[in-house]
């Protein structure tokens, strides 16, 4: 801040600060501001948000508990409100490498509220008011939990976004026959329709998984204060607030089942940000089997025709890359990384309090919202499909694995030397088994030879 910045003076217990004349906040945010210049990151909005609808929900219940006048309630539910609005967003500065606990952005949405108040012409002060029967140990937790429950739904929805362009597309090309690799070699058949409705499956069980981890997310800390013990909270304090909280957001928090668990751990956290990752996981196997397909258009397997969405070189004129995978690939990379400090941050819990609450609000909220807008922009690449159907039967037909069924009339090792012999000569497999005079010495008829080589029969083994 230079000298010459118009400024005001905001003092708090450790005496007076100067804080620019337009910001909302007051002196506790000024000095985390010039405390921690290190990210240059702020949290993320949704975390804010979500402090904001505690806050909201906090000064009614205290209201009603008479520790706030009616005037009170009210200008700090209209100040909450309108940052949940996201109206102040630019207001909320504070480094994300800052106090373990988050009190430093606790007390910036404090300072904030009771700044918006005053305006409304209302006394408040940040801690006695907005955080009344509150602690930054029991609120910013709180907060992550109910900022990551919301997240989730709009995950879920790009998730289904997703999983509904794969099961279209399955079903499109449920009889496109293409050749099955495995160890990026060729295998017996399969449809282009299987693979995809695997890919749909994975991003099912990515559904499940998230939705089986929220309940324990759902389980908000509120009510413990300092330690867990709920010291200078009411007893129905929480309960209260949380009711409040799930009316405006139409969910279904409810208070911890332990406090001590629940401030001194981040293990639901811990659990989600996994199932985060997992589906990460499986969408690196998805975009990378894309890519592949893809590849080409003349010297790759090139199996399939992703849309053409911008040139892909600087120099090579006409190229065209697979940039939405690419773009995908690189979120699941983010994410796997957010949940390896999620994992270490969620271990730093020493004995009441986890002292790594703001890295593990910004990493899973983070996780949240890029696998969301990748899910939705893949799921756009998907439906642009356009499969060459003859291209993949080519392949297929042309594999020496199609010599697969063979073994229960020729034998494994006469069946390999088929194989063997096709390939090398360039032969397909029926004419080869009819060269080595397989069918003369009566091992198989000319029916049964057609019938195993089959290789849409080949596709439905076992149905």
């Amino acid at each position: 801040m230079s000298d010459q910045e118009a400024y005001r003076v905001e003092h708090d217990s450790m005496g007076e600060v100067r804080v620019p004349e337009a910001a909302l906040w007051q002196a506790q945010t000024q000095r985390a501001v010039e405390n921690f210049p290190i990210s240059g990151r702020p949290l993320e909005p949704a975390l804010v948000h979500a402090l904001a609808r505690i806050k909201s929900a906090a000064a009614q219940t205290n209201r009603e508990l008479g520790a706030l006048t009616e005037e009170q309630a009210g200008a700090i539910t209209r100040a909450a409100d309108a940052i949940v609005a996201g109206e102040h967003d630019d207001h909320f500065p504070i480094d994300v490498f800052q106090t373990g606990s988050g009190t430093s952005t606790n007390m910036n949405v404090n300072e904030v509220i009771a700044t918006l108040a005053e305006r409304d012409g209302v006394e408040v002060h940040p801690n006695d008011h907005v955080n009344a029967a509150q602690s930054s140990n029991d609120t910013f937790p709180s907060a992550i939990h109910v900022a990551a429950v919301l997240g989730a739904h709009d995950l879920l929805d790009g998730i289904a976004a997703l999983h509904g362009a794969l099961s279209s597309a399955s079903t499109t090309y449920a009889d496109a026959v293409k050749s099955g690799r495995t160890h990026l070699m060729d295998a017996t058949p399969v449809t282009l329709g299987q693979e995809l409705g695997g890919y749909a499956a994975v991003v099912d069980r990515a559904r499940e998984r998230i939705e089986a981890a929220l309940p324990r997310v759902r389980e908000l800390p509120l009510g413990g204060t300092a330690v867990g013990t709920g010291i200078n909270a009411p007893a129905d304090f929480a309960a209260r607030t949380i009711a409040r909280l799930n009316e405006a957001t139409g969910e279904a928090f409810t208070e911890a089942r332990d406090h001590f668990e629940a401030q001194g751990g981040r293990d639901a956290i811990v659990e989600l940000s996994g199932m985060l990752r997992t589906y990460a996981v499986g969408l690196v196997k998805i975009c990378n089997d894309l890519r592949w397909m893809a590849s080409g258009p003349t010297t790759g397997l090139a199996e399939i025709h992703l849309k053409d969405l911008q040139p892909g070189s600087s120099i090579m004129p006409g190229k065209v890359n697979p940039v939405i995978p690419e773009a995908t690939l690189m979120v699941c990379a983010q994410v796997i990384g957010n949940d390896a400090a999620i994992a270490f941050a969620g271990a730093s819990g020493s004995f009441e309090l986890n002292v790594m609450l703001p890295v593990i609000a910004r990493n899973v909220l983070e996780s949240e919202r890029l696998l969301a807008n990748a899910s939705r922009l893949l799921a756009t690449c998907v439906d642009g499909i356009e499969a060459d159907r003859e291209r993949m039967r080519r392949y297929a037909e042309s594999s020496p694995s199609v010599v697969t069924p063979l073994n229960r009339y020729l034998g494994y090792e006469e069946a390999a030397k088929v194989a063997k012999r096709a390939l090398a000569d360039g032969a397909t497999i029926r004419d080869t088994v009819v060269a080595l005079g397989y069918v003369e010495q009566g091992r198989i008829t000319e029916a049964q030879l057609d019938d195993a080589l089959d290789i849409e029969s080949m596709t439905r083994t076992g149905e």
